[in-house]
């Protein structure tokens, strides 16, 4: 496959009005629990704020707000209090508060979604999801695995207060540590990470350990578990998730989930089957290994299956060591309704992260649900349409070219001309029009496309997953040899690369229209006086700077820029950090491989 089919399919899949006084709807918290309870009572209640915010981000008009609530189970119920000065944070905050009616539940996870609506809003509805945990969720024994090379496993469990924890070892030394890893410190859920680690000297075999759990305000969470450590050269397999959960519209189009299995450990991983099961709501989870891949596809039906939320499990078989392995999966059904972006949920496709400005001509990702009840569909043909599988996209309220469409997520271009500053988002799916979100566009926010090479199953660390899409003279990759990622190699100095990236802003094709292709002749530069690559960190003079040959779009392509720059003599070897400057605004970094 050619580098531009290449680009296409990357696009695809990681696939003007100044707003009025409108007050724009704001949740304290989106996600409460897990609160755990014991079997046959009912969880406390738990409250959070409403608020309403201007283009600053200040509370602002939260008197006018009218919210609702809708419940998709009977034990949970919302209800609001009167405007009051907010607990968190400066202005007025509306109270909501959450009662439970959870006697009746069994033990274990359980979990709504409470949806907040406001027709005075915008970025509304919004939903919360709600997490009740009946019984312990620290269980009684964990299991974690090694390949003796230093490397560590972790797990992590949750619960309402703050623990004592002790951690002991009956074997191979102090191996087991247990940390309390939550984020602040008036959360009311404590997330405590157990890491077991192969130290030097350990052979393989299997070691003991516990941890003496006190002080927490559920006796039931008061107790010792073991900790089974394997230390091992077999393959490992590890799942990209712990639980999924699907929240579906009653006979919408079915959804697929694809789990990518990787191996931890040493050895070839071989994933031989995999089988799902529910426990009510019938025949909604099909699973299937997909052929010569350690790939397993989740598909997710609501047809003919009413409202509510259903249970099931997949169990993956391996020759890792700790197969078999099961997931928990979870399915919401909730009745037919209009398209909806999820507040904050209008990103670049480059980087997909919330908050982050838009930039004219840019390519970006609207997430949702009932978005479109087609199959997912991508556009085959230019100029992109204004409309694709029943659904239109449009950026203060006029239409924005489409890339995919598909029940959780749309691709569009981002109109040329739009007006610098707060602007508006709708996704209208054919006669149903659907709810408006507030975005913010500039005139240029550049993006380096990365590669993401953990996501294509790569067993790398972490730190690596920041690889640019960086193309040699030679056609081959800009990536270090040990990958063995077939056609790469590092790049070499003076040698001429390409970078890709989006958000570059306007350029100078005169009378480019967004949905068509860019022409080839004459190419068009990006309008900006200042076109800087930086290799490494010139902060700390381990770096070089040098001016790109040429920054503009990529002939051929539909809001796809490049960038071509020769490897300055004095880069830094390794894998090097590189970001373009463009005027005041600079792109966040990716990484070469230079020697």
């Amino acid at each position: 496959m050619g580098l531009k089919h290449n680009l296409t399919f990357f696009l695809l899949l990681s696939v003007s009005s100044p707003l009025l006084a409108v007050p724009r709807l704001r949740l304290s918290q989106t996600v409460v629990g897990p609160v755990t309870i014991a079997q046959g009572a009912n969880a406390p209640a738990r409250s959070l704020e409403i608020f309403s915010v201007d283009a600053a981000g200040a509370n602002s008009e939260t008197a006018a707000l009218r919210p609702t609530f809708t419940s998709t189970v009977p034990w949970v119920t919302a209800s609001v209090g009167a405007v009051r000065n907010c607990e968190r944070r400066e202005g007025q905050c509306l109270p909501v508060n959450l009662t439970f009616s959870t006697a009746s539940l069994q033990a274990g996870a359980h979990s709504a979604t409470v949806t907040v609506r406001d027709p005075n809003a915008l970025d509304a509805p919004q939903n919360i999801l709600v997490v009740v945990q009946v019984g312990s969720a620290i269980p009684n024994s964990i299991n974690l695995f090694v390949p003796p090379d230093g490397s560590s496993d972790t797990a992590v469990f949750t619960a309402n207060s703050q623990l004592l924890t002790v951690a002991q070892t009956q074997s191979g030394g102090n191996w087991l540590s247990v940390v309390n890893n939550t984020a602040g410190s008036f959360e009311f859920v404590q997330s405590y990470l157990v890491r077991a680690s192969h130290l030097t000297g350990m052979a393989e075999g299997s070691y003991n350990g516990t941890i003496a759990i006190s002080r927490s305000n559920f006796a039931g969470d008061n107790k010792t578990a073991t900790v089974n450590l394997r230390v091992t050269s077999q393959p490992i397999a590890r799942l990209p998730e712990t639980s999924i959960r699907v929240r579906l519209a009653q006979n919408s189009t079915r959804i697929l989930r694809r789990l990518l299995i990787s191996n931890r450990g040493r050895g070839t991983l071989t994933v031989s089957g995999a089988t799902g099961s529910t426990a009510s709501g019938g025949n909604w989870l099909t699973v299937e290994k997909v052929p010569n891949f350690n790939v397993v596809d989740l598909n997710f039906d609501a047809a003919n299956v009413a409202p509510g939320v259903y249970r099931g499990s997949v169990e993956i078989v391996s020759n890792a060591v700790n197969s078999p392995q099961t997931l928990p999966v979870e399915l919401e059904v909730v009745a037919q309704g209009a398209p909806v972006i999820t507040a904050g949920r209008v990103v670049d496709n480059a980087v997909f992260q919330e908050g982050e400005p838009l930039a004219a001509g840019g390519i970006v990702a609207a997430f949702g649900e009932e978005l479109s009840y087609a199959a997912p569909q991508g556009n085959t043909s230019l100029p992109l349409p204004a409309e694709l599988g029943g659904i239109r996209v449009f950026v203060n309220d006029q239409p924005a070219p489409i890339f995919f469409s598909s029940y959780n997520q749309v691709n569009f271009q981002v109109p040329f001309n739009v007006t610098p500053g707060d602007g508006r988002v709708r996704i209208d799916r054919g006669s149903t029009r659907g709810n408006t979100v507030t975005a913010r566009f500039v005139a240029a926010n550049p993006k380096l496309l990365r590669l993401t090479l953990r996501a294509s199953g790569l067993n790398i660390p972490e730190a690596r997953d920041y690889f640019g899409i960086a193309v040699n003279s030679d056609g081959s990759l800009s990536l270090p040899r040990d990958l063995g990622i077939p056609n790469s190699r590092p790049s070499r100095r003076g040698e001429a690369i390409v970078l890709y990236g989006l958000g570059f802003g306007a350029t100078t094709a005169a009378g480019l229209r967004e949905g068509q292709a860019s022409p080839g002749d004459p190419l068009p530069r990006v309008a900006s006086d200042t076109n800087n690559v930086y290799f490494g960190a010139l902060a700390l003079n381990s770096g070089a700077l040098t001016e790109a040959l040429y920054i503009g779009l990529t002939p051929g392509f539909v809001g796809l820029y490049q960038v071509n720059v020769v490897v300055p003599e004095e880069s830094p070897s390794g894998e090097v950090p590189v970001r373009v400057q463009l005027d005041t605004v600079s792109s966040e970094y990716a990484i070469v491989t230079v020697e």
